[in-house]
């Protein structure tokens, strides 16, 4: 299971929020750079970079931050936030973006979507799943949509999407665990979906768990900012892994 920390990006900035709510913003650092470089000395490979502001302005704003992280580390960056045109796509992959999420526009601009996994291939286009009560929410989650998350799963997995990134929104920045249970029924109800957990991860204890299930990827945020999970743990980890 591969271990990606999160960097979540506002005016260029480091930082967190709770249940997705901009009100709870926490800034962990100025600067984006040095936290992906401090991930890169623990031997992480993986990050996932979401440029809040553009999710919250519908199109790419901080793809400088991600230039800089790609140019000036090795790690292989999945970026999401905003991304809601074929230009949004083409600025994304020019500054370094190895995939990229699409949740939003996956629920509004379904053929488009399909359109971006037929172009660039289903291992450079991410659906995000991101839910709350099972239901997909867009717009930087702000707004529910009636799609069940499971359904929502299966239909672009007949479309060809291999990669998803669920996200549990009542668990996200809360440290009070992922939603196992979730997942568990995600897994078993697709065939060719690589899971990526994301959401209320809050302790170690928590991955050897997640990877049992088979998720192929956790994302990892509040907790190595709040030192709950060391940078220390996750480099063990990996190292035992391999």
């Amino acid at each position: 299971m591969r271990i990606i920390p999160a960097i979540d990006i506002i005016e260029g900035k480091c930082v967190r929020l709770s249940k997705g709510d901009y009100t709870t913003k926490k800034i962990y650092n100025e600067n984006p750079l040095e936290v992906a470089k401090s991930f890169e000395d623990h031997g992480i490979q993986y990050l996932h970079v979401v440029d809040l502001d553009g999710a919250k302005s519908k199109h790419i704003v901080n793809h400088q931050v991600l230039e800089q992280i790609a140019s000036k580390t090795s790690l292989k960056i999945d970026f999401g936030g905003g991304l809601k045109s074929d230009d949004d796509l083409r600025i994304a992959f020019e500054s370094g973006a190895s995939q990229v999420t699409g949740g939003s526009i996956a629920v509004r601009q379904p053929e488009l979507f399909r359109n971006w996994l037929q172009k660039y291939g289903n291992e450079k286009i991410i659906l995000g799943a991101d839910c709350i009560n099972r239901k997909i929410a867009v717009s930087g989650w702000t707004e529910n949509s009636e799609d069940d998350v499971l359904d929502f799963i299966k239909a672009y997995e007949t479309d060809g999407a291999k990669y998803v990134i669920c996200t549990d929104i009542s668990k996200d920045g809360m440290l009070a665990g992922p939603s196992f249970e979730l997942y568990e029924e995600l897994l078993q109800e697709t065939e060719t979906i690589k899971l990526i957990a994301s959401g209320g991860i809050s302790e170690f204890e928590e991955l050897p768990k997640l990877q049992e299930l088979g998720c192929e990827g956790v994302i990892i945020g509040k907790a190595i900012y709040e030192n709950r999970i060391t940078l220390k743990q996750l480099e063990n980890y990996i190292l035992n892994k391999n």
